[in-house]
């Protein structure tokens, strides 16, 4: 499938439209002290989870979460020792992994 200008242009009014929905993070950082990943979003509001509550973070050790990146649009966290990310819509509408994910923590809880 050959990418067109039409295309382009659809992606490109999505991303616009996604950036004025979401804030975006602007910092992200490791607290040691009470095992909590924290997410400094462009409107100021800081967020944060227990490793434990995400999919992909349960076994995470100290260092690897004191390794995380920015996406270039600001809507995701990457933490490559994880090989994982947290996309920050779904962490403010309280999704922290996938649904079948989810439902199994649900069960196990």
């Amino acid at each position: 499938m050959e990418l067109t200008d039409s295309d382009i242009e659809v992606a490109e009014a999505r991303s616009k439209a996604q950036h004025a929905r979401w804030p975006r993070a602007v910092k992200v950082r490791f607290n040691r002290h009470t095992r909590r990943v924290v997410i400094s979003l462009s409107n100021g509001v800081e967020v944060s989870f227990s490793p434990k509550q995400a999919q992909g973070f349960e076994t995470a050790t100290d260092a690897d979460l004191g390794e995380a990146e920015i996406s270039p649009s600001g809507l995701a966290v990457f933490f490559p020792r994880l090989n994982a990310d947290i996309y920050i819509p779904g962490l403010l509408q309280g999704s922290l992994g996938s649904e079948l994910w989810g439902a199994a923590a649900r069960r196990s809880a």
